[in-house]
């Protein structure tokens, strides 16, 4: 028990170093970086995870047996969540999710990803029953999506348009309120 609190505490640890590490990034004076592909005027758009970027493109299965994409052009925004069942704010924010996820679903799909390769399979399915998850979830086994939209903290939600650009990456926990608001520019609503 002692060793799985103290991975635990080190995991956390690590979160918020990380998550320190990636305000501080954003924060900083400096020039926006151009990536090589668009300095060599180059008309094919560069692919990663930041903002005004292509959102990385996946499918997974969701819990409920039907697939979920992110690529190109869609009929609705999509905000995609990625989360863990041991993570508080993850905990804090389900309910939110959940409510705004009702409330937008004419104009937004909200996918919660649970980066299962960081997390223990039985104990997100637990967490999806509890919260009673009202949008598709989805199992990272691997950490293969997280890693592909550069996942650094949980919870990660990433805001990508209709167009398939990414809006906005929100690393950690917002109020319902200002998330709201970010899912109001995003869709327009």
């Amino acid at each position: 028990m002692k060793a799985v609190n103290k991975r635990n505490i080190t995991v956390i640890a690590v979160i918020v170093f990380l998550a320190f590490l990636a305000i501080e990034r954003t924060t900083q004076s400096e020039p926006e970086a151009v990536p090589a592909m668009e300095q060599q005027g180059s008309s094919k758009p560069a692919s990663g995870a930041g903002k005004g970027q292509p959102a990385p493109a996946f499918t997974l299965q969701g819990v409920n047996g039907e697939n979920y994409s992110v690529e190109g052009a869609r009929e609705k925004a999509v905000l995609v969540n990625f989360w863990a069942s041991w993570c508080e704010p993850c905990q804090q924010e389900a309910p939110a999710l959940n409510a705004l996820a009702l409330k937008y679903k004419d104009v937004l799909d909200v996918y919660g990803i649970n980066v299962t390769s960081q997390d223990y399979k039985p104990n997100a399915e637990r967490f999806v029953k509890k919260y009673m998850l009202a949008f598709p979830v989805m199992y990272d086994l691997k950490g293969e999506i997280f890693d592909k939209y550069k996942g650094a903290v949980f919870p990660t939600n990433v805001l990508v348009d209709k167009n398939g650009v990414i809006a906005e990456v929100i690393l950690g926990l917002l109020s319902p309120e200002e998330l709201e608001k970010k899912i109001i520019t995003l869709t327009g609503s």
